[in-house]
């Protein structure tokens, strides 16, 4: 806390004033390393759609990429929220967020909402995790879009199994 602070150039009073505590102030530090990525991914989706994309495929692909390209830029928070140091309770918000995420990916693939569709949407979320998870020890730039360019090779081979 006492860094924070110093960091922020607050007293600890300010601090647990607006955030009640470590717990909350993780909290928040979280939500809003997520929403940096949702709001990049949803942009690239929408940029690419203005530019004539309508495959359901390639335009998770656009989210993918946005999804890693952030994660490579925002590797140090990554690196925090993965550690699983968090505050109790922080698996089971990781684990709802990861579920919404899950949805959010069906409805960009335009899935059906049966086992087999549900499985493989979960599959290419998990292998964008799991690509995050490789970006955030990569020591260069270089080695993260390495890791990015592999990594879309094998979910484009997935998500076209969503357009057969």
């Amino acid at each position: 806390v006492a860094d924070v602070v110093e960091r922020a150039g607050l007293g600890v009073g300010s601090l647990y004033h607006h955030y009640g505590g470590k717990s909350e102030l993780f909290l928040a530090v979280w939500e809003d390393h997520q929403a940096a990525y949702e709001e990049r991914a949803a942009t690239a989706v929408a940029v690419a759609r203005r530019a004539g994309t309508t495959s359901p495929a390639e335009l998770f692909l656009v989210g993918a990429r946005a999804y890693l390209e952030t994660t490579w830029e925002r590797r140090a928070l990554a690196r925090l929220f993965l550690d699983g140091d968090g505050p109790p309770g922080f698996f089971l918000v990781r684990s709802r967020r990861r579920n919404d995420w899950v949805r959010q990916n069906a409805v960009l693939l335009a899935v059906g909402t049966g086992p087999a569709d549900r499985l493989l949407v979960s599959i290419l979320t998990a292998a964008m995790g799991e690509a995050g998870r490789q970006i955030i020890g990569c020591e260069t730039e270089e080695q993260a879009v390495a890791v990015t360019e592999s990594a879309l090779v094998i979910i484009r081979r997935l998500a076209d199994l969503t357009e057969s």
